[in-house]
C-alpha cells in the first residue's frame, strides 16, 4: 500500500506569520486637550508647540545638499529681481549717508532758527515729520504688493505700529499747546507734504537710503528731547501728564507699543507715568527704539516682526500662560535664554 506524503514546507513558509504591530497611541502631548478644557488661546499654543517640534525634527532629519554635492557655481540670490535689495558698493552707500546727513542738517537748522525757544511747537512739527516717512513706507510696499513684486507682512505690520507711536506723540503735543498758532500747523503740514512724496520717491530708488534718513531724524528726536529733559528735569517733575500720554502708555492693549520695537522682547518694557516728565522720557526711549528698527531695516530682510519670531513662540508655547500676562511672558523668555 502506498502512502502518499507531502513535502516538508520550507522554514520560510512554516513559520507563523509575524504579530502586525499595533498602531502608534496618540502623542500623549494631545490627550490632556480634552481632559483640562483649554481655552482657544492655550488650545493655538499647544498646536504651535506641535509644529515647531515637527519643524524642527524635520530640519535635523535633512541633509544638505551643499554637504554631499558641493556646487560649482554659487546660485543666484532669491531677491535678484527684489527691488528691496540695494547695492552693495561702499561708495554708493557713502554718497546715500552723505546726502541724508546733509538733509538732515538742513532741517535742523531751520527748525533751530524758527524754534529756538518754543519747545512744544518744535515738537508738534518734530512728530509731524517723523511719522511721514511710514506712510510712505506703508505706500510703496501696498504697490510691490499690488503688482506682485515683493511681499512682506512684517514690514507693513512693524511700519503701521511705529506711525501708531508717532501719532500719539503728536497728540501728546498738541494737548501741550503745541500746535496753537496755525503758522505752525502750516509749516508742519507743508513741510510733511513733501517730505511724504519725497520719501516715497527715495524708498522706491533705494530702500536703504529711506531707512538711513529715517534713522537721522529719529536720531535728531532722541537728542532733542534727551537735551530738553536735562534742561527741564525738575520743571517737567512738577507738572502732571496729559491725559494722551495716560491713554496711550498705560492702556491694557499694548499689543503696537510692543510690534515696533523690533529690538526687544514683547512685554519687556512698560512705561511708568507719574509726571511729565515721566511722559517725555518714554518719548525719548520711543524714538532710540526708531532708530534701533530703522538700523535693522537697512540690511535687507533683517526687519522682523516681534511677536512673530521663532524664540516668542517657543516661549509662548513652552510657557503656557493666562491671556495678557506680561509677566508670565518675560520670565519665560528670561528662562529659555538662560538654558
Amino acid at each position: 500500500m502506498v502512502v502518499a506524503c507531502t513535502p516538508p514546507l520550507p522554514a520560510a513558509l512554516s513559520a507563523k506569520p509575524a504579530a502586525v504591530p499595533s498602531p502608534p497611541r496618540p502623542a500623549p502631548g494631545f490627550l490632556p486637550l480634552r481632559a483640562r478644557r483649554l481655552g482657544p488661546v492655550a488650545t493655538r499654543r499647544r498646536f504651535r508647540v506641535e509644529a515647531i517640534k515637527t519643524q524642527q525634527e524635520k530640519q535635523q532629519t535633512e541633509v544638505p545638499v551643499e554637504d554631499s554635492f558641493p556646487a560649482r557655481e554659487a546660485a543666484p540670490m532669491d531677491g535678484a529681481d527684489d527691488p528691496m535689495v540695494p547695492s552693495d558698493e561702499s561708495w554708493v552707500v557713502k554718497l546715500e549717508q552723505s546726502i541724508n546727513i546733509f538733509l538732515t542738517d538742513s532741517v535742523i537748522m531751520v527748525l533751530d532758527g524758527v524754534y529756538h525757544d518754543r519747545n512744544y511747537a518744535r515738537f508738534f512739527v518734530l512728530e509731524t515729520i517723523a511719522r511721514v516717512p511710514y506712510f510712505a513706507f506703508i505706500s510703496v510696499l501696498h504697490l510691490y504688493e499690488t503688482f506682485g513684486w515683493w511681499r512682506r507682512a512684517d514690514y507693513i505690520k512693524v511700519h503701521f505700529a511705529e506711525s501708531w507711536n508717532e501719532l500719539h506723540h503728536l497728540l501728546i503735543m498738541e494737548e501741550l499747546g503745541g500746535n496753537s498758532l496755525w503758522i505752525d500747523r502750516f509749516l508742519a503740514r507743508f513741510m510733511a507734504f513733501f517730505y511724504y512724496f519725497m520719501t516715497v520717491g527715495m524708498y522706491m530708488l533705494s530702500p536703504r537710503m529711506a531707512y538711513h534718513f529715517s534713522e537721522c531724524v529719529e536720531r535728531h528726536a532722541y537728542s532733542t528731547y534727551d537735551k530738553f529733559l536735562k534742561l527741564h528735569g525738575e520743571e517737567l517733575k512738577r507738572l502732571p501728564a496729559p491725559e494722551a500720554a495716560l491713554n496711550y502708555y498705560l492702556n491694557e492693549d499694548l499689543y503696537l507699543f510692543d510690534e515696533f520695537q523690533t529690538a526687544r522682547v514683547p512685554c519687556s518694557r512698560r512705561p511708568k507715568i507719574d509726571n511729565l516728565y515721566d511722559v517725555f522720557v518714554n518719548i525719548r526711549d520711543d524714538e532710540a527704539e526708531h532708530c534701533k528698527t530703522m538700523k535693522a531695516c537697512q540690511t535687507h530682510g533683517n526687519l522682523q516682526s516681534p511677536h512673530s519670531t521663532q524664540n516668542c513662540l517657543e516661549t509662548d508655547t513652552e510657557c503656557v500662560t493666562p491671556e495678557n500676562d506680561c509677566e508670565g511672558i518675560v520670565d519665560c523668555v528670561k528662562k529659555s535664554l538662560t538654558k
